[in-house]
């Protein structure tokens, strides 16, 4: 992973883990959708917040990517929020096309069914 040129205010907020990475919530910003969860580290952040497109770091492939560079669906970020505990990222996005690798409009394909109470 690179060094960052993060905004230094924004750096200390975040609680990354052992591997200096932060999951990112990605969610459809005008439905509320969650689309697809990934991980960002310094770097991803700041790319993502100065390119306006979703940057990621892939854990397999250790190397940055970004959302759409091969397939053309691309996320838009329209904002970026970080949670009360500092350790996660929710990202909204102007979604095009399908956000799942395998084609699907969104990640979450695989019904668990109804939690008993």
């Amino acid at each position: 992973m690179s060094s960052t040129a993060l905004d230094p205010d924004i750096a200390t907020q975040l609680k990354r883990d052992a591997a200096g990475l932060v999951p990112a919530v990605i969610q459809q910003h005008d439905t509320g959708e969650v689309l697809m969860v990934g991980w960002m580290d310094d770097e991803a952040l700041h790319r993502t917040l100065t390119t306006g497109r979703v940057t990621f770091w892939s854990r397999s492939r250790a190397e940055y990517w970004r959302k759409g560079d091969t397939s053309g669906h691309v996320q838009h970020v329209k904002s970026v929020a970080l949670d009360c505990d500092g350790d996660t990222l929710l990202v909204r996005v102007d979604q095009v096309g399908p956000a799942c690798h395998t084609g699907a409009h969104n990640c979450f394909v695989t019904d668990l069914g109804a939690v008993s109470a």
